[in-house]
Order: C-alpha cells, then structure tokens, then sequence
C-alpha cells in the first residue's frame, strides 16, 4: 500500500473565545467586592497598569525639569526665611540655668518612642475570655490544664462538642475531677456557657438570676417541645398552674441566650454596596452607575512612551511590555462594557417594571431573562451574568437584578402576576390577622382567591416557608 501527500480543503465552523472575550466575561460575572479584588490583584502584578488619582485621568506625559529642586518651587515666588523671638520664653530661669556652678549634662540620645501605629486592633475571642477568668480563678496546675483541654473543645456557640466520657479517655484525669473543673466553668462569663446541650445552658442562665425550682426551670426541663410549638395550655395542664404564670415564665425564657458565645464570634456582617443607583426625580427615574471605591486605571505613560518613542530596547523587554500594555488596555475595556452592559440591563428592567419602582412589590410584574434579552439584543447567558450578585438601590429597597425575574401566575380575570407579588400579598394578610386566631394555609388560599388568585395549598405553604413565616398553630398566641 503506497503512502502520499495530498492538499484537502475542509471548511468547519468552530466557537474560539478570545483573551478579551474571556476577560470580559470573567469580569461581567464577578460582584462589586470580587471585581475590586480582581483590580488589586492586577495592579500589583502588571506594572504598566496604574491607579490614576485624578477624577479624570490623563495619559499624556508631564515634561519635568533637570533640575528637581526647579520643578518642586514655583519659579515666580520668591523663598524668604523669617525668624521671629518667641516672647513667651521664661528669660529668668534660662539665664540661672547656664550660671549654674558645675558640669551642665544635656541628653543627646533619641529615645525610641512607641510607634502606636504598628499595633493592631483585635477582639477577644471566647477562648481567650474562658482563659482568662480560669487563670484568675484556679489554685492548681491541674485545675488549669483541664480548664485549658475543656475550653479548647467548646464550639462558636458556647457549647462543649465532647462529652465527659472522650475528655477522660484523652486525658489522665479522672471523671470527677473533669466534672468539677466543668461546673466551675459554668459560672463564667457568658452565661450559659460550658453547656453540653440547650436546656444545660438555660437552666445554668437561670440559676444564675436567682430562679432555681421555680415554674422557669420546670418548663426548661421537662417541656421545652411544648414552649417551641406554642403549646402553652398542654404546659398549664401538666403543670397544673395558671396559664397566666407560664406566659410570664415563658417570656423568661425567650430573654435567655440560646447561644452564648455569640457575641464573642469572629463572623463581621457583610454590607451589600449597590453596584446601581435609581433615583427618582420629580415624575422619572434617574439611573446612575456607582463607582465609588472603584481604581481608576491608566496605562503607565513611561512604559507607552519607551515602546512609542523608538528607542533603543531589548528585544526581549519590548515583547513583555508589549504584553504587559495589552493587557492592561483589555482589562479597562472590559471594566467600561461591564459597566455599560449592567446599565443596559438596568435600562431595560425599569423599561418594565415601571410599577413596582413607583407603586412597590405587589405591582411587580412577570419577567424572564428572554424579555431583557430581546430588548437589548443581547443573549441570555449575558444577561445571567450581568444579574448575578449585581444589587441595584431603589424607592422600594436595596435588591439583588435576579429579584426582578420571576415566574408568572394567572389570574382568574385573565391578568398575571409575579410571583414575588403574591408572596408580598400573603405576607401582608398574616401581618393583618389576628394572632389568637392565625390564618391556615387553607384559609390563605380562600383569601388570595378572593383577590382573583387560584393556587393549591401546598403552593401558599412552599411561599410562607420562602418568607420564613411560620405555621399558624405555631404563630398562635393565647
């Protein structure tokens, strides 16, 4: 069998994404915190990339002086040295003094002063504080090394992961003297710390406000499924005590900290910033674009002149500045279309949802990722990144884009509503009712059908757990 060349032409289509295409999607993608994050991080590796600190940054090169003392001082001003006699100076004491008899010592030598800047701030943590009190506390070496083993095995919360029985078998210590370095530890601060379970540590907050044997402890330790469930008469019942008495010993109860290590964590909320501003002026709406604490970027202008003046340059030096400055010129490109794209975006939802920025949630209307894609021309795929993690700040609140697009329900008249409206509307009829007598999710659905909306049962139930609201006969009160 004979081998030979031969010449085909074959024409394939196939998708080639771009370093620009995948830099601009990557950025389009990414929340406000991540893109900054992403500026920083690109800035300390591409040197031709910079933070110009003028609102509108200029590229163009400033012409500098030989001489640096020329360029630093105006050249029409006039440098005049003025010494002026300090009048307050106590010529007395000076002059007694230097006439003093003897050696007069004057101290030269700097003395290192503390540079508080250099100290951070930090909080305590809950293992610290246990510590602490321990130390202050203790008489033996060994009360303080099972102190130190039992605090190291505490949660976020307070409570001890590890039971008596894992502390003994990892230790040398004997069980009795783990349970009284542990009921010593109870009596610290936070109350109800040291606890092995729930009740443990309300039952130690208790006794600690002086309420031991009494109608509070009771109801922690026997009847604490009752009290979550609102079963306030089953508790009387078996208590055989006014119901009256349990309310007041209840409302105890819900005063206590059910984890008490909370204000000891280390977990800092996290603040959502808008990436989008709408702002309503006079009879319409204003659209701006936040970009504070965003870098404004620049490219070096040394490195654009070096590469654009001719000079004499390594071959080698000209490819990676060459590299350097494309990348950095596709970056703040990419950082203008997201930017343009999200007010596109943002353009097109109030093109849409009128209402709801006028009027509020119940008039939000159905909206897919089609609607805004069409409108704008754009795909649906762009239009997901472009609304994922991206919150926008309105009349009616601070929302994340995604919260605009929601499915649709019909209405018996024939209209649709979204489906955010109708969570709104169930949401405001429980706040409407009446707490004794609390509507169930049948009783939600015959409300809403009044209203023209027919969904099942399971549909209001799914929606109230969405809200995080609470069964009825657990939002009833006596």
């Amino acid at each position: 069998m004979a081998l030979e060349f031969r010449q085909q032409l074959k024409l394939s289509q196939q998708l080639v994404m771009t370093p620009q295409l995948q830099m601009a999607i990557k950025l389009l993608q990414l929340s406000r915190l991540e893109l900054v994050e992403t500026i920083r991080q690109e800035l300390e590796t591409n040197p031709v990339l910079e933070e110009s600190l003028d609102s509108h940054p200029d590229d163009t090169p400033v012409e500098r002086s030989e001489n640096p003392i020329q360029q630093e001082l105006p050249a029409d001003k006039e440098i005049k040295i003025e010494e002026k006699i300090n009048y307050d100076v106590d010529w007395s004491n000076y002059i007694d003094e230097y006439n003093t008899p003897g050696k007069v010592h004057f101290e030269t030598e700097k003395k290192e002063s503390i540079n508080y800047e250099t100290f951070i701030s930090g909080t305590e943590s809950l293992n610290d504080h246990l510590l602490w009190q321990l130390l202050m506390v203790c008489t033996t070496k060994e009360e303080e090394e099972i102190g130190s083993l039992i605090i190291g095995n505490l949660n976020s919360d307070g409570y001890l992961d590890n039971s008596i029985e894992d502390i003994f078998i990892n230790s040398n210590y004997t069980i009795d003297k783990i349970e009284k370095v542990l009921a010593l530890l109870q009596t610290f601060d936070p109350p109800g710390v040291c606890a092995r379970d729930l009740s443990e540590s309300l039952l130690i907050q208790a006794r600690q406000l002086n309420l031991d044997n009494t109608l509070v402890t009771d109801i922690i330790q026997h009847h604490l499924n009752y009290v979550q469930n609102r079963n306030y008469k089953a508790i009387s019942k078996e208590l055989k005590a006014d119901l009256n008495e349990i309310l007041a010993a209840i409302n105890i109860i819900k005063g206590l900290e059910p984890r008490p290590g909370r204000k000891f964590s280390d977990e800092e909320p996290q603040y959502i910033t808008p990436d989008i501003y709408v702002h309503k002026m006079e009879n319409d709406f204003v659209i701006i674009l936040n970009d504070d604490g965003m870098p404004k970027l620049k490219i070096n202008s040394y490195y654009k002149n070096t590469i654009s003046g001719g000079g004499k340059i390594n071959k080698d030096a000209k490819e990676y500045i060459n590299d350097k400055i494309r990348s950095a010129a596709w970056l703040i490109k990419s950082i203008q279309q997201r930017q343009k794209t999200i007010f596109r975006v943002m353009e097109s939802i109030l093109k849409f949802q009128r209402e709801f920025f006028e009027k509020g949630i119940t008039f939000m209307k159905p909206m897919v990722l089609r609607d805004i894609a069409q409108d704008i021309e754009m795909h649906e795929s762009t239009i997901s990144r472009v609304t994922t993690n991206k919150y926008a700040y309105t009349p009616q609140g601070i929302f994340e884009l995604k919260y605009f697009f929601n499915s649709s329900i019909n209405r018996s008249n024939g209209e649709t509503i979204a489906s955010s409206g109708v969570q709104e509307i169930i949401k405001k009829i429980i706040e409407s009712e009446d707490p004794k007598k609390p509507y169930s999710d049948d009783k939600l659905t015959e409300i809403l059908a009044k209203h023209n909306i027919n969904i099942a049962r399971r549909t209001v139930a799914k929606y109230r757990e969405m809200l995080k609201i609470l069964s009825s006969n657990k939002r009833k009160q006596p």
